[in-house]
């Protein structure tokens, strides 16, 4: 595994989720803000600082990343503790009350904020942003925004819109040339684009991706491409779980070529071998199909 996609994952997943997932709970009597303790058993204490990214252990020597903290806690040697800490990409840990800040003002209703931006149109910052630096067909574009998948988000970026079962909208990636996000408030479920009913189901992790691999199959008819914004929440299992329940359904990784693309692959294959559905993996040659899609545009220059 690179070094770039270990530093990618020290960055995604904080020592809170190691803990939480294996048991560990918050000492609010005996944290702050900046050094929050968490307690398991008899005597045993890790307290973790730099804002999730590190701890120690106040009764010994012991301290480190997250990958250490895994090692600290059991995993034996570092390859099962970077297995370890991929698996919980997606995982929120439960913040202590006095971490949660207050609002000044309450956010506007997700459908309104969704409403009131425009659909991106040629020549718009939104559009430019998707053609010119994601190398997205126009077609493509226009096929998205015809399925009401895409509006103009701030500064040129783009909202790319996670709907329920019943097509509702219930929260939106935001991807732009300097900003990446996920509506406030908002729920990841599943990004959205091609045949409703399609037998085939390709999943990748971001929108960008989505698009960018119907762009190299040429959106195909059979096909509904999805992401899951990089998560791996419950609503998105239980919305996968649901498409693949279909009569003759095929569920396609299609997720990134790193350690996180294979977890994600891994949980997309147990889901096709529960439901009974059919499973295919597919790696891009780069990092993602975006990177791909990039790739293939330079060399038609």
């Amino acid at each position: 595994m690179e070094k770039k996609d270990i530093d990618e994952l020290r960055g995604k997943v904080p020592c809170a989720s190691v803990l939480e997932r294996a048991g560990w709970k918050v000492d609010l009597k005996e944290s702050t803000r900046k050094a929050v303790k968490y307690r398991h058993g008899e005597g045993q204490i890790v307290i973790v600082i730099h804002d999730g990214r590190g701890w120690f252990d106040p009764m010994s020597e012991a301290k480190g990343d997250v990958f250490d903290l895994a090692e600290h806690l059991g995993a034996a040697g570092f390859a099962v503790a970077l297995q370890q800490v991929a698996e919980l990409v997606g995982f929120t840990p439960t913040q202590p009350a006095w971490k949660r800040p207050a609002r000044a003002k309450p956010t506007a209703p997700l459908a309104h904020r969704w409403a009131a931006r425009l659909k991106p149109r040629p020549g718009s910052p939104t559009w430019r942003y998707l053609a010119e630096t994601r190398a997205i067909p126009d077609h493509l574009i226009q096929e998205a925004v015809d399925q009401d998948r895409l509006r103009e988000g701030p500064h040129g970026s783009m909202w790319a819109a996670h709907t329920d079962d019943a097509g509702v909208v219930v929260g939106w990636e935001e991807r732009g040339p300097e900003w990446r996000g996920f509506a406030t408030d908002g729920s990841k479920v599943l990004f959205r684009l091609g045949a409703t009913h399609a037998t085939r189901v390709c999943v990748t992790e971001a929108a960008i991706d989505a698009m960018s691999r119907a762009a190299i199959e040429g959106l195909r008819h059979d096909t509904l491409y999805v992401s899951t914004g990089g998560g791996w929440s419950p609503t998105t299992e239980a919305a996968i779980r649901a498409v693949a329940t279909r009569p003759g359904t095929v569920l396609v990784a299609a997720t990134d070529s790193n350690l996180q693309g294979d977890v994600f692959g891994n949980r997309l294959r147990a889901i096709a071998e529960d439901v009974g559905a059919g499973y295919d993996r597919l790696r891009p040659t780069d990092d993602d199909w975006n990177e791909d899609l990039k790739a293939a545009r330079r060399m038609r220059r």
